[in-house]
């Protein structure tokens, strides 16, 4: 058996044997099998947590997923992530016939076939992606979504070059190469974190003999970190949400309602005028994003009469009322969920799939709000200095 990619670690009685794999690697899929089936070791630890692992079990199965529990808890930007990971393998796949996370699915197969205790050793990436997203302030998010964004979109082709590179990379890395770049503190969440947290769960994995299916990309990190102690609590815990956005939320609308509230009491007039001022604006801005998404037109109303409420409200969003009348009207069938994965490769598809055309709808139909309060509160401030 070959030792290339492997290391093997000794420590408290254990025999720690990593393997150093490439997601992008047919290789690597056939080195995990031969390790596994000759070691026949305890356990197998993979780099997964129990997302994505069920996502390989279920071979992405997009009409699993409920897109009014979706919309409800607010979880359209992380299934934005989730689209343009899946369309990154998907162009790997199509460009050059590799399935990425194969050796992972390897392991797993291994590790039943030999009766060995399966071990999701990776962080939940939701955690992961909020300490990223705590990291980078608001100028750092906006990148983030242009960038997944522009992936999305992306035609294309990955050099050799590139292909040669992600061999030695995180999935994950890969995917935010550029964007960490720009922002080298995130290396911290996107990867020595990781690495600690692995580490930890390769080490108290059950058994004397552990078989551990790694990206190469781990292997140094989890070498240096096996060897002390790490809090899986703390490496687990998401960010504490900032207030600040909560009171700067419940400012505006208190302070448009004061305003407005005082120019009846002395000029009922200019009152109607304030309210129609921020009732048009927030109403078509907001509606005119749901046309843009080419919603239904009672969806298009809908966004126009919630967006003036709603923007006086921080718990609900004009998007998500949109998107919600939007799934009802036109629910997405199992074709739909099917072709999510395809359909994200053009902007034509994207269009035309019920499900992104609802995650488009809540995003527009949201920024439009957000515009609409802005130049409607402007607007409204102006015709209460006018009338002072």
């Amino acid at each position: 058996m070959s030792e290339e990619n492997i290391t093997r670690i000794y420590l408290d009685g254990k025999e720690i044997i990593l393997i150093g794999t490439a997601h992008v690697s047919r290789h690597s899929a056939e080195q995990v099998k031969e390790v596994i089936d000759f070691e026949k070791p305890d356990s197998v630890c993979i780099e997964l947590d129990e997302q994505r692992y069920q996502s390989v079990m279920a071979g992405n199965q997009w009409q699993e997923m409920d897109i009014f529990k979706v919309i409800k808890e607010k979880k359209a930007t992380l299934l934005l992530m989730n689209l343009a990971i899946s369309s990154f393998q998907n162009r790997l796949a199509k460009q050059f016939g590799i399935k990425p996370g194969a050796e992972m699915i390897q392991g797993i197969e291994s590790a039943k076939e030999t009766d060995a205790h399966l071990v999701l050793a990776d962080r939940n990436i939701q955690t992961t992606f909020s300490r990223i997203w705590g990291k980078i302030g608001f100028k750092g998010k906006a990148m983030l979504l242009t960038s997944i964004v522009a992936g999305i979109f992306s035609r294309e082709d990955i050099s050799e070059e590139e292909l040669e590179k992600m061999k030695s990379q995180d999935m994950i890395d890969a995917m935010l190469q550029e964007f960490t770049e720009n922002f080298p503190r995130l290396k911290e969440p996107l990867i020595d974190e990781r690495d600690q947290y692995l580490a930890q769960k390769i080490k108290d994995a059950p058994g004397e003999k552990i078989v551990a299916v790694l990206g190469a990309a781990h292997v140094p990190g989890i070498k240096k970190e096996i060897h002390k102690e790490h809090d899986l609590k703390g490496l687990s815990e998401r960010p504490p949400k900032s207030n600040i956005p909560k009171y700067i939320g419940w400012a505006i609308p208190i302070l448009i309602l004061s305003i407005i509230a005082y120019t009846f009491f002395t000029n009922f007039s200019a009152g109607i005028e304030q309210s129609i001022s921020w009732i048009l604006w927030n109403g078509s801005f907001s509606a005119l994003g749901a046309a843009i998404a080419l919603g239904h037109p009672l969806t298009i109303i809908t966004a126009f009469v919630a967006a003036p409420i709603t923007s006086l409200n921080p718990l609900i969003a004009a998007g998500i009322v949109a998107g919600l009348v939007q799934a009802y009207i036109r629910k997405p069938n199992v074709r739909d969920f099917e072709n999510v994965s395809e359909d994200v490769f053009s902007i034509k598809g994207f269009w035309r799939n019920k499900v992104t055309r609802i995650l488009l709808i809540v995003l527009l139909a949201n920024l439009g709000s957000t515009l609409g309060t802005f130049i409607g509160g402007a607007d409204v401030v102006r015709l209460f200095i006018e009338n002072l």
